[in-house]
């Protein structure tokens, strides 16, 4: 099992930046592809990006390809979410994700583990 913990969100205006941060516990963590998922007020939960287990392949919404990036240290248990050029239009809660499997996915329903979220909010 694993349990997840994201932190780094917070109030930042347009075209600003954020790091997003999620550890993981236990001593499996470089087994699990990991993935980061967004809601937005009113809105289903949705697919912002994933990394492999090595971290040599990532995956990206279109909608955040170019000004977000995905990457992993699996010593410290961890994964990231560099967010640049940020719009309001980001403005959700965002989670991270395990997935026991190669890795890649997009569908929600493919990861087991999940955090619980944390605030990002783009002010115009």
């Amino acid at each position: 099992q694993v349990q997840l913990v994201e932190s780094g969100g917070g109030l930042v205006q347009a075209g600003g930046s954020l790091r997003l941060s999620c550890e993981a516990s236990g001593r499996t963590f470089s087994r699990y592809s990991m993935g980061w998922f967004r809601q937005a007020p009113r809105k289903e939960r949705e697919f912002v990006a994933a990394i492999t287990r090595s971290g040599s392949l990532t995956n990206y919404a279109d909608s955040v390809k170019g000004r977000f990036t995905i990457s992993r240290d699996n010593a410290k248990n961890a994964v990231y979410l560099q967010m640049n050029s940020l719009k309001p239009e980001d403005t959700a809660v965002y989670f991270c994700a395990a997935d026991p499997d190669y890795g890649l996915e997009t569908s929600e329903s493919r990861y087991d583990y999940w955090g619980q979220g944390t605030q990002v909010t783009v002010s115009s």
